[in-house]
């Protein structure tokens, strides 16, 4: 039996086309029967927050500030051109306009082609965050060299 294709991605953005970016590759790719894993890390993972907006979430003063400055998944600004947080708004209503997959429909679509989420366990020691301020979807939490023998064999992308 031949091996099933493996793609594990590194979301370690906040930018709201790059997530984009992300899980249109890894809808994509579980859509043709890949083997997909999102390891989130730093910014990328307002991504999988349970909060998708500002919320006062973290232990300690910095942190709590921290991950109301960076939001969760509907308050990602555009990597340019944001325009005070207009700008993904917009982004938004052209994509449902020409009949393309939103933010929300991809990160729906790639729950429900089983795509593996893992969150970095050092990301979230730094910003103070816990298991508990994401979504059920997460697999686990993971360090680096856990994720790296995770994705051994397939391949790799850095977003």
């Amino acid at each position: 039996m031949a091996e099933k294709n493996k793609l594990s991605i590194i979301s370690m953005s906040g930018d709201f086309d790059k997530v984009i970016a992300v899980f249109t590759l890894a809808s994509g790719a579980a859509a043709v029967g890949y083997d997909v894993t999102i390891f989130f890390t730093f910014w990328g993972l307002n991504s999988i927050k349970k909060k998708t907006g500002r919320s006062f979430i973290g232990t300690g003063f910095l942190a709590r500030f921290f991950n109301f400055l960076l939001g969760g998944r509907r308050s990602l600004p555009l990597s340019r051109l944001n325009f005070g947080g207009l700008s993904p708004i917009l982004m938004t209503g052209m994509m449902k306009g020409k009949n393309v997959a939103t933010l929300e429909e991809l990160f729906d679509a790639s729950k429900a082609l089983g795509v593996s989420f893992y969150a970095c366990e050092m990301a979230m020691h730094v910003l103070g965050l816990t298991r508990e301020d994401f979504i059920p979807e997460v697999k686990d939490v993971l360090g680096v060299a856990s994720f790296l023998e995770l994705s051994k064999g397939g391949q790799t992308l850095f977003i």
